[in-house]
């Protein structure tokens, strides 16, 4: 998915009067894409996730998660850093990075050594990101045109 600036003015000035600009519509994508992704790679790499799918203290830990990474991946839109958004790769990384921040905070290591788990989520949340920047971009054109072949429209 293409990715605007969000490093810009956040307030413009219309008229005299101080009013929100649509920076703060992007930062809302981007929390919402910065939440599901994580969350979607936390129920992934959480031990027994396809078995306890249903169980509420599983998705509140992967939802912990996500909204941890939601929050940190706004904050950073405020920084130098947000430039890494713009592109495929940094935005991957950025996220890959602030996810094992966010897993790791959010609940203890299921795995063998320190901070496997949160890795594991991490690399798993950054190849979301990437496969999603892929399927998405240009208006989902990709996913439009795999529609339309399996549809044979």
């Amino acid at each position: 998915m293409p990715q605007e600036p969000i490093v810009k003015s956040v307030l413009t000035r219309i008229d005299g009067a101080t009013t929100m600009s649509s920076d703060w519509k992007l930062r809302v994508r981007l929390f919402v894409q910065r939440f599901w992704q994580p969350t979607s790679a936390c129920m992934t790499c959480m031990p027994g996730s396809w078995g306890n799918i249903l169980s509420l203290a599983h998705w509140t830990t992967a939802v912990q998660t996500g909204l941890l990474t939601g929050i940190l991946a706004v904050l950073l839109t405020f920084t130098p850093a947000a430039r890494l958004y713009s592109n495929r790769y940094g935005n991957a990384l950025l996220v890959g990075l602030l996810t094992m921040l966010g897993d790791a905070f959010s609940h203890v290591n299921h795995y063998g050594f320190p901070f496997a788990e949160a890795i594991v989520t991490g690399m798993i949340s950054a190849l979301i990101t990437l496969v999603a920047s892929w399927l998405f971009e240009d208006r989902a054109r990709r996913l439009r045109a795999a529609w339309t072949r399996m549809s044979g429209h």
